[in-house]
């Protein structure tokens, strides 16, 4: 009888945990490991239910334009826990005062005249450099660029410091002038390429695709029971499968057609027909450390960061602003980044009388501010959060979460750099795949779509 063939997935977070799932509903008579470094699956994912109260102490929702999150959740039959997040107006925290973001922007691209010159974030200055996008025409491309260049030279330097930017790091927690604009948002350039600027593109494109029914509804979406069900149904349905955790993968020999994976306090390594590697670069680096090409793939390391959620009576705070969060604009001495009015923009995590507020805190150059104690970071954040706000009770509880190294940067030369990787991956590794935040986009759909198409080139392999 001929030899079942094995995958070991390395990496327990959401993106190993996809591809443990649709592999096994894919290729039925494959064995499959998975390996965890923690006592836990999910990776980032981590809810946690208090006195009434979920708390995401990782991603909070998933969007679903991005299809592959929603769908995972349906292939799972769990779209009746799906939730939708309540709108509301959002804010840019600038020179002490919260400034609404104007209706009719797109990730701060000003779409609406109207609302964008009535706007107070900005100078007439400001405002005027934006407005000259209209006229520049399409930009010479001749490689990759930078987020901020790109922006910088279409809207200028205002609007992209005080509302670009503290938008995008929210997505990627990183600087814009050395992320990689090929790597992130290539739609923009293409639209700028293709109708000679991109308001008017972007115009364009919002008139023909703007869906009217939806126009009010919220764009993300989350569980009832929190994300950690999601983690927990796909662990269900795995448990027919090896699941190691509290396992450190040491290295992997290639032996023939195989690889052979060393765990630590292991006595009998694991013999691997395929490899899924799905932990960040930098771990996948140490544990390939005699392949010298995967050193020169990573050109700055990933950002720390940490939030801190804290519940409240309702009456602890007065003045409340009518919305569900802000961002903080850039060059500002503030030491928080964003915050995010939970119990407005989920009200399904927060019990009857109660304010659940989560604070982010870490950015490039203040990262030392995670290795703060939980009461420093709670001070800290009051602090600033009482410019805006009367807090005058202290909070029910604080839950404070690190997240060292975890936001991975993608910097201008990224798309040629993973292609540079895959290659020599093909050449040297065949069938070992790479998948995860550090790759191909750090949201829980981009991560669970890498996934999809790792076990769909193993398919195809083991169909040849």
């Amino acid at each position: 009888m001929e030899k079942r063939k094995r995958t070991v997935i390395i990496g327990g977070g959401i993106t190993g945990l996809t591809a443990a799932y649709y592999l096994k509903e894919e290729q039925p008579n494959m064995d499959i490991t998975l390996i965890e470094l923690n006592d836990r699956l999910g990776g980032k994912i981590d809810s946690l239910k208090k006195d009434g109260f979920t708390i995401e102490r990782g991603p909070d929702s998933f969007l679903e334009r991005k299809s592959d999150a929603k769908e995972l959740v349906e292939d799972l039959g769990l779209e009746d826990e799906l939730v939708r997040n309540a709108t509301g107006q959002a804010f840019i925290l600038s020179h002490d005062r919260l400034h609404p973001i104007p209706k009719g922007s797109k990730m701060g691209i000003p779409l609406a005249w109207k609302p964008f010159m009535k706007s107070t974030l900005f100078t007439w200055n400001g405002k005027l450099a934006a407005l000259k996008d209209v006229i520049k025409g399409q930009s010479k491309v001749s490689d990759d660029q930078s987020v901020g260049q790109f922006f910088r030279r279409r809207l200028g330097n205002q609007v992209v410091d005080r509302l670009i930017h503290p938008l995008i790091s929210g997505i990627y927690a990183g600087n814009i002038d050395q992320l990689s604009l090929q790597a992130t948002f290539p739609n923009f350039l293409d639209v700028e390429q293709k109708h000679g600027g991109l308001i008017k593109g972007l115009r364009k494109l919002s008139k023909t695709d703007e869906n009217a029914s939806a126009k009010n509804q919220g764009m993300f979406l989350t569980l009832k029971q929190g994300l950690q069900y999601l983690v927990n149904q796909l662990e269900e349905e795995l448990k027919e499968q090896e699941i190691l955790l509290n396992s450190r993968v040491t290295h992997i020999d290639k032996k023939n057609d195989q690889y052979i994976v060393h765990i630590d306090h292991h006595e009998d390594p694991i013999e691997a027909d395929y490899l899924v590697m799905t932990t960040p670069h930098a771990v996948t680096e140490k544990i390939f450390s005699q392949y010298d090409f995967m050193h020169d793939f990573s050109q700055i390391k990933s950002t720390s960061v940490a939030n801190v959620a804290l519940a409240f009576e309702q009456d602890a705070i007065d003045n409340l602003p009518n919305g569900t969060g802000f961002v903080v604009s850039r060059k500002e001495n503030y030491r928080i980044t964003a915050c995010t009015w939970t119990h407005k923009k989920w009200p399904h995590t927060t019990p009857e009388g109660h304010v659940l507020i989560r604070v982010y805190v870490g950015k490039p150059g203040d990262e030392e501010v995670i290795e703060k104690s939980d009461e420093e970071i709670e001070s800290l954040v009051l602090k600033d959060l009482q410019t805006i706000m009367e807090i005058n009770k202290p909070p029910l509880f604080k839950v404070v979460s690190r997240w060292e190294n975890s936001m991975p940067q993608y910097t201008v030369g990224h798309m040629n750099r993973l292609k540079v990787l895959e290659d020599k991956m093909n050449q040297h590794l065949p069938n070992v795949f790479l998948a995860g935040a550090s790759y191909r986009g750090v949201g829980l759909p981009d991560c669970m779509k890498q996934a999809k198409s790792v076990v769909q080139q193993i398919k195809s392999k083991e169909h040849n």
